[in-house]
């Protein structure tokens, strides 16, 4: 079965235009670097260039915001549900 990770509108042009994606058991890191085999240029959306998180990228696993987890670290199992959500700015002045 795999976790599912849910792929935000923006980086579906690198997912073949797929919503979502199953991968196996492992660590947030060891997902995205799945997530890189299978669809080059995501991880360059994803990580900045220390392989941290981008500031602008929001990681939820089950609903819980990574950074107050294990960041990437965070273990993924059979079942979880990944959302990444890119940061929105702007507004009205």
């Amino acid at each position: 079965m795999g976790a599912v990770i849910r792929i935000p509108g923006p980086l579906r042009r690198i997912t073949d235009n797929q919503d979502k994606v199953t991968v196996e058991d492992g660590s947030l890191a060891a997902t995205i670097e799945t997530l890189e085999s299978r669809f080059p240029g995501i991880q360059d959306r994803l990580l900045d260039e220390n392989g941290n998180l981008r500031h602008f990228v929001n990681i939820y696993v089950n609903g819980e915001d990574v950074q107050f987890l294990d960041n990437l670290e965070t273990v993924i199992k059979d079942g979880d549900e990944v959302s990444i959500v890119p940061a929105v700015a702007g507004g009205q002045r």
